[in-house]
């Protein structure tokens, strides 16, 4: 039976503010030095146990993201989903399990999580060859981690009976307190609940459908009213919001009487926190992981990141420091668990710091807001070569801009012309405009905003090459 790898590349990772934010989270950065992004490093995860081309499950405002992260690494043909709404990993999977039994057609479903860090990728693959044979027998299989101290952060699985392979399961529970998670340490019994399952799509559908019916009637309409936008495959929103919001876990491995765990001993990590990236980071002589232009002196056993600017400590212990081009984050390495309170604030305060950065990324390459103030806001915007912004036209101001690199096709109300390095160009308020790079490298041009009103949502789209909405929404 095919192997069908199925990647979740949903979440938001906010506990690794400021460098997760809401609209690119920390599946879509390069945390560790020298890997690749966290969801590039699990797709070449799947790859390597020759599955066919995967299936990823987003929300809306991640799809373009997830596209060119797998253009960069030259995966093809892969199906990406977009979720209308978050309804948690039953529903979900359900998504990519009907996707899999379209026409009759069965699979082998391998479900990864797109935010993990699993640096023993050998052991990694002979946990999941040893699942295959479970999974084409039948039995609904989860890899379990090795647990290598008391985690008090994760939900364990506590095993049962021996299978070939692995182990029926006999519960799962929920994180522990301390003492509970030395006893299951202890024990030899429990692994972490990893996340990571290997079944056939027909055989969880029927084990949702006798356990979570509504899931699957849910689905099933929002699969059938599918349509396809580019290479996005778009489902009912409707439907699927109508789905119950369940975890799989909830939902078919705590009901069935099939579920089996493998052990998984791969170095695994979530990354949920900043120390947990300290621990699986190289360090210095004196213990820090530093990252970017940082300086250190008498400082030890720290987490120090630079993004855009020099950062040195002096005499610091335990500590990490993220410096981006709009927030610092300070704090104790013990603390960092509560970096999400710092996000709830920022929410609760209207502020957008934790949904953009700085740089924002679009289809077309991406923008830094270099300065702003009264009526005026300064961009330093970057095109990818072939690339087009949508023709588009504001209300409420007006644009100049300045080439630095790279050549620009401008459209400018009835006139189109070519700008090169140096050269300039007005658009007035309320004029039909669009920008295009036509040249072989990157189209870097500073564009400078003066207006009443300089908000992202002065747009009226007119036609647009990535099928974005016709107004009203970002370039």
């Amino acid at each position: 039976m095919d192997l069908l790898p199925v990647i979740m590349a949903g979440g938001s990772g906010t506990r690794l503010w400021p460098l997760s934010r809401q609209h690119y989270p920390k599946q879509f950065l390069a945390l560790v030095p020298g890997e690749p992004t966290l969801l590039q490093a699990t797709v070449a995860r799947a790859q390597a146990l020759g599955g066919g081309a995967p299936l990823l499950l987003c929300n809306e405002a991640h799809r373009f993201l997830v596209a060119e992260q797998l253009r960069a690494m030259g995966c093809e043909g892969a199906t990406i989903v977009l979720e209308p709404e978050g309804r948690n990993t039953a529903p979900a999977i359900a998504l990519a399990a009907l996707q899999a039994t379209q026409g009759g057609a069965d699979a082998l479903l391998l479900v990864l999580s797109a935010d993990h860090h699993i640096p023993d990728t050998a052991a990694f693959e002979r946990c999941i060859r040893a699942a295959l044979p479970l999974a084409e027998s039948g039995k609904l299989v989860t890899c379990g981690v090795v647990p290598t101290r008391a985690e008090t952060g994760y939900g364990y699985i506590e095993r049962g009976a021996a299978l070939a392979g692995g182990f029926a399961i006999q519960r799962f529970v929920e994180k522990p307190d301390a003492a509970t998670a030395r006893s299951y340490l202890d024990s030899g019994r429990f692994f972490w609940n990893s996340g990571i399952f290997v079944f056939q799509a027909s055989r969880y559908l029927r084990e949702l459908e006798r356990f979570a019916p509504a899931i699957v009637a849910a689905c099933r309409a929002a699969v059938d009213g599918a349509q396809r936008d580019l290479t996005f495959l778009r489902v009912d929103a409707e439907a699927f919001k109508a789905s119950p919001s369940d975890s799989i876990d909830y939902a078919v491995m705590e009901k069935t009487g099939d579920g089996v765990v493998v052990p998984l001993d791969a170095r695994w990590s979530d990354l949920g926190s900043w120390s947990a990236l300290w621990d699986v980071a190289d360090r210095d002589a004196d213990g820090n992981v530093l990252s970017g232009d940082v300086l250190t002196q008498a400082s030890r056993g720290s987490y120090v990141r630079s993004t855009s600017r020099l950062v040195a400590t002096v005499g610091v212990e335990n500590l990490v420091i993220v410096e981006t081009k709009d927030a610092v984050l300070v704090a104790r390495k013990d603390a960092v668990q509560d970096v999400k309170t710092i996000v709830n604030q920022l929410d609760a305060a209207g502020r957008r710091e934790h949904i953009d950065h700085r740089e924002t990324y679009r289809p077309w390459g991406k923008y830094d807001s270099v300065d702003s103030g009264a009526r005026y806001q300064v961009k330093r915007i970057t095109v990818k070569p072939g690339a087009k912004l949508s023709t588009q036209m504001h209300h409420h101001r007006a644009e100049h801009w300045v080439v630095v690199r790279g050549t620009a096709r401008i459209t400018n109300g009835d006139q189109t012309y070519l700008l090169t390095e140096n050269q300039s160009t007005y658009i007035p308020l309320g004029q039909v405009h669009a920008l295009e790079n036509p040249g072989r490298i990157d189209l870097e041009l500073i564009e400078v905003q003066s207006g009443a009103y300089l908000g992202e949502d002065d747009i009226v789209r007119l036609a647009d090459q990535y099928g974005r909405a016709a107004s009203n929404t970002p370039r």
